[in-house]
């Protein structure tokens, strides 16, 4: 695998530990502003809120430079978002940090996905952009972690210090590492919106909203289950998210590879899986050793559909997959938003703590149903393809003088 891939994986290091390490200094930032938690939490799901805007809008106007050189923009942007997250006077400011943080990232996972996939050989992509989002899965092990130790011991500050200097590294990365591409065609703006001409692309949205999604109704609430259901410490739920990160990063590494070799019939797999792992859920969380590892295998089957979902919106827009690649990013971060909301209606219902876990159940069980109908009506296409009457064989067959 080409070395440049190592510079994504730093930017998505980055990435991956800005959106979710704020869930772990949340009661120190709110102290410090003198805000509610809940108002703190507009940190959180302003930063979705950004992803899902900024993934369309900043693909679209990059369209006309090179893609490493928005990827360096990009990283650019990263940085200046999480410095003045750092420096914030006030909660308004910070928060105005988060959204200009959260651009990046869908636009930087959605452009990286294209860049990775193109470095090497066609039957390796799933791999590579496996290989781009590991930095993303090393970040819920280690980064999200440590980046929550360092701000209950020296401040919230430094930790978001450190967050964009690791954005400085992975701006380096990419500037000495990832080759040029060139620049998009002429009328290249057009085409990517095209893509989504074809409904498989939608269909793969889907798919990753109601997925992966799945995963994010039970994480959202991880605390308040492990605590108040299996009897955990609040001390440990760190740990456990660690384990849940350990999931993550299996679950890419295998998710790549086994794309690779059979697309459809992994994305089969992992998604019945996850549902029924979620729906076990609500039983193991009952048992501390059950709910830890029941807790590693939703990391690992909800990740494992990454590669192949981000690879099946390639292959479907592969005439212009950038836009539609940033897209799905955001579409992860919209299924997020959506199962933490569902998840907290159920609970509020008086259904429990365990309740989103079948809730994500549904969800990931409706994007397997899905997934079925994607691979019906891409087996239909292709099937009218092979019994089209090639214009060369036409030309061949008509008798002479005619």
């Amino acid at each position: 695998m080409p070395l440049a891939l190592l510079a994504l994986a730093i930017g998505a290091f980055g990435i991956g530990t800005t959106e979710f390490v704020i869930m772990g200094v949340l009661p120190q930032v709110a102290d410090d502003f003198g805000v509610s938690i809940p108002t703190a939490g507009w940190l959180v799901s302003g930063y979705a809120l950004g992803v899902v805007i900024g993934a369309p809008l900043l693909t679209v106007l990059g369209t006309r430079v090179s893609r490493k050189k928005m990827l360096m923009f990009l990283m650019g942007l990263f940085i200046v978002g999480n410095a003045l997250s750092a420096a914030a006077p006030s909660f308004g400011l910070m928060l105005i940090g988060r959204v200009i943080a959260s651009l990046a990232h869908g636009a930087f996972f959605g452009i990286g996905s294209v860049v990775a996939a193109d470095l090497v050989a066609p039957e390796k992509k799933a791999s590579a952009i496996s290989l781009m989002f590991m930095g993303l899965t090393i970040a819920n092990i280690v980064g999200v972690p440590g980046g929550t130790y360092i701000g209950q011991v020296a401040g919230w500050r430094l930790t978001f210090t450190l967050v964009a200097a690791l954005g400085a590294v992975g701006l380096l990365g990419v500037a000495k590492l990832v080759p040029e591409q060139g620049k998009p065609q002429a009328g290249n703006v057009r085409a990517e919106f095209a893509a989504f001409r074809n409904v498989q692309v939608w269909l793969a949205m889907a798919m990753t909203v109601l997925g992966y999604g799945g995963v994010f109704a039970a994480i959202t609430y991880i605390t308040p289950m492990m605590t108040q259901v299996a009897g955990y410490t609040e001390g440990a739920v760190t740990w456990l998210l660690v384990l849940f990160g350990v999931g993550m990063f299996l679950g890419n590494l295998l998710g790549g590879k086994f794309a690779d070799r059979a697309l459809m019939p992994m994305l089969f797999t992992t998604l019945a899986a996850l549902a029924a792992v979620l729906l076990l859920f609500t039983a193991t969380a009952h048992n501390k050793v059950l709910a830890a590892i029941t807790l590693t295998l939703i990391g690992a089957l909800g990740f494992a559909t990454v590669p192949p979902l981000q690879k099946w919106v390639l292959d479907q827009a592969s005439a212009a997959p950038t836009l539609a690649s940033a897209a799905n990013i955001g579409a992860f971060n919209l299924g997020n938003a959506l199962a933490a909301w569902l998840g907290g209606v159920v609970i509020a219902a008086g259904l429990g703590y365990t309740s989103p876990n079948w809730v994500g159940a549904l969800l990931s069980g409706t994007a397997l149903l899905l997934s079925f109908l994607a691979a019906f009506l891409d087996r239909r296409t292709r099937r009218a393809s092979d019994s089209a009457p090639h214009p060369q064989a036409q030309r061949t067959s008509t008798p002479i003088g005619h």
